[in-house]
């Protein structure tokens, strides 16, 4: 499993270069997110473009970087999610709890909007 981190002058993009994000890699996940927030970076992006299936455990993963983004007074956000991917985090209520946005653009702006508004 490859997922790729890219760190930028206000947030950390995670983009898992997977299809399915299930119980095999979602440990990975969680792992490269604690050591990304370990880091001290507490605005994350996270591109699900590649990922066509996720599972609970894949949902506790995203879970866990929205908690630890918060805990640090951050932003976390959600790009790239394909229709079945959007369609379980609705059913599971999770779109009321975490912050997706259509495309990677919208998600920047979002993450130096969120940032701006802290500092003010």
């Amino acid at each position: 499993m490859k997922i790729t981190v890219n760190k930028e002058d206000k947030f950390t993009v995670l983009k898992p270069e997977i299809e399915k994000l299930d119980s095999t890699v979602a440990p990975l996940v969680k792992a490269e997110i604690v050591l990304v927030t370990g880091n001290g970076e507490r605005n994350i992006i996270i591109d699900l473009a590649d990922v066509r299936y996720i599972d609970s455990s894949g949902l506790s993963a995203l879970l866990v970087a929205n908690r630890s983004c918060k805990s640090l007074n951050g932003a976390f956000v959600l790009t790239g999610l394909n229709e079945n991917v959007r369609k379980l985090i609705s059913i599971s209520q999770l779109d009321t709890i975490l912050t997706i946005t259509p495309t990677y653009s919208e998600a920047v702006d979002f993450v130096i909007m969120d940032d701006i508004q802290k500092s003010l």
